[in-house]
Parts: structure tokens; sequence; C-alpha cells
């Protein structure tokens, strides 16, 4: 007999994606039932069907694939899937779910709130369920099957394992439905199915498995760290920018589920990037190079070049020393001029927003060994994100806050080696390199009553939104203010939906936002900042925490330079005597900066 699962009910004080949440973990909880005795425990598997039906066909299916399965031995249980909830789904080990799609590729009527809670951001994951999905449609339509298909894909962006592929079902049924039940009742009756795993592959773009699979793929046992990380799967990748807005940034979902790997709140997360195929390929045509010339690769061993290109060496920027080298190989008058020590601020001219392949387009003709090339190149080091998750609050996973770099330089379109393969290269299923760089000095203060105040404009809101969803459920008192600055409101406010109802119901104690562009005259937080110096004094005098994430060259000095303002003035002291109190503050662990 199944343990009975417990649920928060809908009168309970929670909001729906609260309730949702909290369902999923008791689910999670309560779902492995006390072991029976070997000689009491059915031959068959419950399994659960489930049906999601606009007309009946998806219903009727249902029904006659429990006769089937019950005739099998098995111990069917047929629901609908209105009214269900995706906690119970994750509680199940087996099933199995007809769903019709309906109208412009939507849910059948009231299916739509169990689709939802799937979506919620922190839903459980669900690696103890095996399922498998008949999708009904009409080919006349222009989304065909869409919601099976959603649905199919959500179930395994969330660690759910396949029986065996999807099958997209016409009006005619007959035989689709014939075919997917003889894959079905093949995989049922393979007494290891239940721990199986999925049967789709996850697909690697590119040869990046290739340099890196020997050391990861399943790391028990072994340190993860920069030289052995983690091929985790992207188990989510949404934009947190509107459409309208001049920019993008990504929030992405890395599984570590199994894996061992430990971070806490303020740590980040490095990742292994690989350069664009396509530029790589466009340097192999410019040196006349096939790319399977075998060079030296440092620690790795020798290489294919295309390989080294690919992953091991910085390709878009340019260094004095590549210049040099360069210079002096191909006997370059102009570049030697550059290299001048008179000339120094026309050579940094020269090298800001150039790469590799604009020196061979310049000066072609110039490299001619594969060997003397690498040589010549810097290596390509990893990428820093402050983890945006919270290890008490996301279990398993790994979330990062990713603004993708985009511009045009010398005529070509440029971007950032990482945050563009996030963007443009990995999908949702992809596995990624990745690492934990533990940070030490940004960690949220010992005392759980001890306020804190987070300065973190862009991408700098990462670690605080950690900081608030690790306060959350820890349980922990002490009051948080966040001061966060972006371009404009409508199109910029990251993470909106999660700090305005922490407001509310007064877990963030106080927000700040500048938005520089919503008027006339540029605001950024050192500016919101002053505006509160009173207040800002008071809970510094109440032994509070200052954080600074985010930009090193502006922001970093400028709030710096505001801090020390609201001492001197607050504080009514001499600038000397400001210094003196800040520095107390580092020394005391109280002012924390992760700078970039």
């Amino acid at each position: 007999m199944n343990a009975t699962i417990p649920f928060i009910p809908e009168e309970a004080p929670f909001t729906t994606e609260q309730r949702a949440w909290l369902n999923g973990m008791l689910a999670g909880l309560f779902s492995t039932a006390p072991a029976i005795e070997a000689n009491s425990q059915p031959a068959g598997k419950r399994i659960a069907i489930l049906y999601a039906s606009q007309s009946g066909t998806a219903e009727g299916l249902a029904r006659k694939l429990a006769k089937e399965l019950k005739a099998l031995g098995h111990l069917p249980a047929v629901a609908t899937l209105v009214g269900y909830t995706s906690a119970a789904l994750a509680a199940e080990s087996h099933a199995l779910i007809l769903s019709s799609t309906y109208g412009d590729g939507d849910a059948p009527d009231g299916v739509g709130p169990f689709y939802e809670q799937l979506c919620l951001e922190h839903f459980p994951r669900m690696e103890k369920l095996h399922y498998a999905v008949f999708a009904l449609g009409d080919r006349h339509y222009e989304h065909f099957c869409k919601f099976g298909a959603d649905l199919d894909a959500k179930l395994a962006s969330l660690g759910a394992n396949q029986l065996c592929g999807r099958v997209d079902s016409d009006v005619d049924v007959d035989e689709p439905f014939a075919r997917w039940k003889e894959m079905v009742f093949a995989r049922l009756s393979k007494p290891s199915s239940a721990a199986s795993g999925s049967v789709s592959a996850i697909r690697v773009e590119d040869s990046a498995a290739d340099s890196v699979k020997s050391k990861i793929e399943n790391p028990a046992g072994n340190a993860i760290s920069r030289d052995n990380p983690l091929l985790a799967p992207l188990i989510g990748k949404k934009p947190l920018t509107l459409s309208a807005s001049t920019k993008l940034t990504l929030h992405l979902t890395f599984s570590t589920i199994g894996t061992g790997l430990l971070y806490q709140a303020g740590d980040a997360c490095g990742v292994i990037p690989r350069n664009d195929p396509n530029l790589v390929a466009e340097i192999l045509q410019n040196l006349r190079f096939n790319g399977n010339e075998q060079v030296a690769c440092g620690p790795t061993g020798a290489t294919t070049l295309h390989d080294a290109l690919l992953h091991h060496f910085q390709v878009t920027r340019l260094s004095r020393k590549i210049v040099q080298e360069y210079a002096e190989r191909g006997r370059c008058t102009r570049l030697r001029e550059l290299l001048a020590p008179e000339n120094k601020s026309s050579l940094e001219k020269y090298i800001h927003g150039r790469g590799l392949v604009d020196l061979l387009l310049e000066f072609p003709g110039v490299i001619d060994d594969p060997a003397e090339l690498v040589r010549i190149l810097p290596r390509l080091v990893p990428r820093l994100y402050s983890i945006s998750s919270s290890p008490a609050a996301h279990a398993g996973e790994i979330h990062a806050t990713v603004a993708v770099v985009r511009y045009t330089s010398h005529n070509r379109e440029r971007g950032g080696v990482c945050s563009t393969l996030f963007a443009d290269r990995a999908s949702v299923s992809d596995r990624l390199p990745i690492y934990i760089q533990p940070n030490k000095k940004f960690r949220l203060p010992s005392n759980p009553d001890t306020p804190i105040v987070m300065i973190g404009p862009g991408t700098g809101i990462a670690p605080f939104r950690a900081f608030l969803h690790e306060r959350r459920a820890l349980g922990q008192k002490g009051k948080n203010w966040l001061f966060f600055g972006e371009r404009c409101a409508a199109s910029d406010f990251l993470y909106r939906d999660e700090l305005e109802p922490m407001v509310r119901d007064g877990h963030l104690t106080r927000l700040e936002t500048a938005f520089s562009r919503d008027q006339a005259e540029k605001v950024y937080v050192q500016h919101r900042m002053t505006q509160h110096s009173r207040l800002f004094w008071e809970w510094l005098q109440e032994g509070a925490h200052v954080y600074v994430c985010g930009d090193a060259a502006q922001m970093g000095r400028d709030v710096h330079a505001t801090i020390h303002e609201i001492v001197t003035k607050e504080g009514a002291v001499s600038a000397d005597r400001a210094q003196e109190y800040v520095a107390a503050l580092k020394e005391q662990h109280r002012y924390h900066r992760d700078l970039y």
C-alpha cells in the first residue's frame, strides 16, 4: 500500500507558487513508501495513466490502456489532468500520459493549471519518475501536438526519465497508438526499467564533451574543480529582460543532483567556455589550415588545431604580446611602429575591439606553422559568474545570471565568448563544464538577526538573490535592504516578480531602484544611497553588513566613495576619520565587495 502524501490545502496562507512548491517538497519527502515484504510484493508496477482530453479521445484511449495493463499484471490508476497536481505526479514512479492539443497549441480546458505548476521555477525535480507521452493532434492545425510536445520537454527538463520516445498522432490514432503501446509494454516488461534512465540522447554541442568527457562525465570520488569540472546539464534558460530592452540578460539553471557538488550562497560558478565554431572556421580558412593538424596543448597533450582553437586558446582578444610576436614573425612595419614606447596609447586603441582574425586579415601570410600559432596565443580561461541560487532553497541546482555581451567593432559583430555560448549555442539539456569557485569573503553574517545592505546593479544582483532566498529558507529574521539599478524599469527590472512580493511580505525590508534611462538625468544606485544617507548610517550603527557586487571600473569606485561621503556627513566626522571608519568595517568583516 502506498503511503499517504500530505498536502498544503487551498485555504492555507500561501501564494499559489508557494503552495505548489511546498506540495512538491512534501511529495518528494513522502513518496518513498515503507518497504514491502518480498513475498507480498506484486509482480506488476503501479502506473498512473493520465489524460488531457478535449473531445474524449484521449480519455477513451487511457481507459483502454488501463485494461490492457491490468491484464498484464500491472496496477494502473486512471486520472484526468484537470485538477491533478504536479506534486502528485512527482510522487509517482511510472506515468503514461495521453495529451491532446487544443486551439492554438494550448492545453485542453482545465489542464492549464497543472502545466503552470510544472513550469514554476522552484518546482522539485522528478528523477524518480519514469514516463511516456502519447500526443494527439490534427495536422491541419499549425501547432500540431504542441501541448504534448511541451509537456514531454518539460518533464525531461525536470529530470524525469523517458520510458520511450513520444509518439505524435494525427486524428487516425489506431496505428500510432498501437506502436506507442508496443514500445511502452516492452520497456515495462524489463525489470531494470525503473532505473534505466532516459532513452533520449543528451546533445552536447560540437565536440565539447570530447575534450573533457574523460575527466568528468561521472565525477564520483573525484574532487570537482577547474581542472576536473562537472558536465552539468543545463535544465533551464530564460530571458530576464523583455524584448524592448537594449540588452539581453539570461537566467540559467544547471542540475547538480547526484554529483556531490556543494556551494554556499556568495560563491561563484566557473564555466569552461568554448569559442564560436564559426569564428574558428574563419580563422582556419584564413590560415589555409584544415584543422586536423596536431598541436601541443599543455597538460592535455596533443590535439587537433581545430580542437585547440575551439576549447583551449583565446582568439577573440589581442594583447601586446600577441601583436609583438606576430609583428616579429611577419616583419610587419606598421605593427612594429605601434609597439614603440612612444605609441603606447595608439597600440591600446588598435588592440581594443580586435581579435586574432583581424590580424590574419590585415597582415595575411604570417603564420604558416600551426605550432607557431598556438605558441603565441594565451590560454582560454574560465568565466566566473556569481551564483544566484541558494543551496537551502534550490537543492540540486545552480543558478547563474548572465548579461549577454554583444557589440560591433571594426565593422564586425562580436560578443562575449561565454555569454554568447549561453545565448546562441547552448540549449536546454546540453551539458556544460562547470565548477565552484568559493568566495569566503562574501558570506552572509553568522548571526541570522544581523541586518544586511546589498548594492548590486545589473547582474550584480545575482548573489543578493541567493542571499534573500537563503535567509528565507533558513528562517533568518535579519533586515534586508537592496539597492538595484538598471537601464529601464519596464524592460530591465531583473527578478521583479520575486523582489516585489518579498517587499510586500516584509522579507525584503527595503528595495531602492535606480533606472538610469527612465528620466532626463542619469540616476544610479549611489544616488539612491545618498538620498537615504541618514537611514543608511542608522543601519551601519545597528551593525549592518554592507555588500557590493558588480562593475569594478565605475560602479565599485562610485559606491565606495559614496559610503565615505555618508559616513562623513551623517557621522559628522572628517574625511580622514571616515576613511578609518570604512577601513574598520572591512577589518570587522562588515564591508564585502565582489567586483569584476
